[in-house]
């Protein structure tokens, strides 16, 4: 069912550390299209807000609303790859940020999390009150492909009258593997410090609105994303800890429980998600479609689009999954 040689990046991405640092530095976003966001803001029943960033097209057949993954934004190499291809053949796109992701700090006394089911069920609500009469389908890349099969899994039935089809890109289904792997060796110098740098930023931020809330000391001493969501994202969030909030956020025990078909695409070579730690079939239900190519690293499934084209492009993604979402979903896609 699935091509046996995707991706084919550009020679030089010979493992999955090149293939994702690739595709998010030098990748291209589909080709010479730029897309031009719309920003609306969404003012959340707690007193906050989200910012979503929308393209969609005039005649636009259908909408996929995009869940970016940690620290991401519509910025992100593969939302500008999704929103190219998407508006090019006839579908509107529409991404929200989860709170603090959007430039600005958030208002309310929380952030955002792997687990995060509540919010994007929310989200998912609102994009339909906007755009009603456009059939939606919805994808999630990393933490945000974890937090979009959380809300399938506690939706059940009831997601399909909100969603059509979804897809999950490097998803970390099981957050305790995920974790382990991102916090050592290289991994911990390439990927871990990046994302530390602008997460004890934010905290900061929030520490100066709401004094006491967590300990502010601790999180900006952490030096491994475990010490980090212990000390920040599990108590901010209502879990016991870092162990609770992996185990209770984590997909992967509960994709049994998605009702609505649902493509989780992995790569073996994912430098952040174990190939160890994916599901097999005999794990999910018969609604989820198992995808593990391998290669692709973490999100970086880019390929040349002429020879000797060394940058890849971050299109070969979206022209892989959209389609499936379409057919999944019995929605025409130019």
């Amino acid at each position: 069912m699935w091509p046996t040689d995707w991706p084919r990046p550009p020679v030089w991405q010979h493992n999955g550390h090149w293939q994702t640092i690739g595709a998010a530095l030098w990748g291209r976003a589909g080709g010479s299209t730029a897309v031009r966001w719309r920003r609306t803001r969404w003012l959340t029943p707690d007193g906050d807000f989200i910012d979503v960033d929308h393209a969609v097209p005039p005649g636009a057949v259908a909408l996929v609303v995009l869940f970016h993954g940690l620290e991401g934004s519509s910025a992100s190499h593969y939302a500008g790859a999704f929103a190219a291809v998407a508006t090019q053949r006839g579908w509107g796109i529409a991404v929200p940020h989860f709170r603090g992701c959007s430039g600005e700090p958030n208002w309310a006394p929380r952030a955002y999390h792997s687990g995060d089911y509540e919010e994007v069920g929310w989200m998912l609500a609102r994009a339909a009150q906007q755009w009603p009469m456009l059939p939606r389908v919805a994808a999630g890349v990393s933490l945000g492909g974890n937090a979009l099969l959380r809300w399938l899994q506690e939706a059940g039935e009831s997601a399909k009258a909100t969603v059509r089809a979804a897809a999950a890109i490097s998803a970390p289904l099981d957050l305790a593997a995920a974790g382990a792997a991102i916090d050592q060796g290289w991994n911990r110098l390439l990927y871990a410090r990046h994302f530390l740098r602008t997460m004890r930023r934010k905290a900061q931020e929030k520490a100066a609105r709401y004094p006491g809330l967590f300990d502010l000391q601790r999180a900006l001493a952490a030096r491994t994303l475990r010490e980090f969501d212990d000390a920040f994202t599990a108590p901010l969030h209502g879990f016991r800890g870092v162990d609770d909030y992996w185990r209770r956020a984590s997909a992967k025990p509960h994709l049994h429980a998605v009702r609505v078909p649902t493509l989780v695409l992995n790569a073996r070579n994912d430098p952040f998600v174990p190939a160890a730690s994916l599901p097999t079939p005999q794990q999910v239900s018969a609604d989820v479609h198992l995808w593990q190519p391998a290669r692709g690293g973490h999100v970086g499934f880019a390929e040349p689009i002429a020879p000797g084209d060394w940058r890849g492009d971050v299109a070969a993604l979206p022209a892989q999954v959209l389609p499936w979402l379409a057919r999944a979903a019995q929605i025409p896609l130019a």
